[in-house]
């Protein structure tokens, strides 16, 4: 886990500390798993990487700590058309997803001035944005490239 990561780590652990959420070692390594994933994992994929430093933990308890993620507001849920698999994306940094409509690979468009997108979402609407989630489609250089 890089420095940035680790800070990510320590801030997630802390804030459900504070909000009293048990912690433990399952789900300090589901937390760590995601915060460091260059992909955009499913429970599944979650589940099978860390099963074997983990042989007791079930598919629900990933569940559970991914909830316990989205509903605090660290991770979003990702659906891809034509896919019954729900993919997780830690939110620590601001960026937008690119979802492929041909294979369903997601990418991260990073550098997005998302604050002046939620000030104006807020301006035109009088809402008070507490989440930003964009998502994008397209087909990726991949597909483009079988066409």
């Amino acid at each position: 886990m890089n420095e940035e990561h680790k800070k990510d780590y320590q801030e997630v652990i802390e804030h459900l500390r504070l909000k009293g959420v048990r912690i433990t070692e399952t789900r300090k390594a589901v937390i760590a798993f995601i915060i460091s994933s260059h992909d955009h994992p499913s429970a599944e994929m979650i589940y099978q990487a860390l099963l074997p430093e983990f042989p007791n933990m079930s598919l629900a308890t990933v569940y559970n700590n991914l909830k316990v993620l989205i509903d605090e507001g660290f991770v979003s849920e990702l659906k891809v058309r034509n896919d019954t698999t729900t993919y997780y994306d830690f939110m620590g940094h601001q960026h937008l997803n690119v979802i492929c409509e041909k294979c369903g690979r997601i990418a991260d468009f990073e550098d997005v001035d998302i604050p002046d997108l939620k000030r104006e979402a807020e301006e035109q609407t009088g809402y008070k944005i507490t989440k930003t989630q964009v998502l994008m489609y397209g087909i990726c250089p991949e597909c483009s490239k079988n066409s």
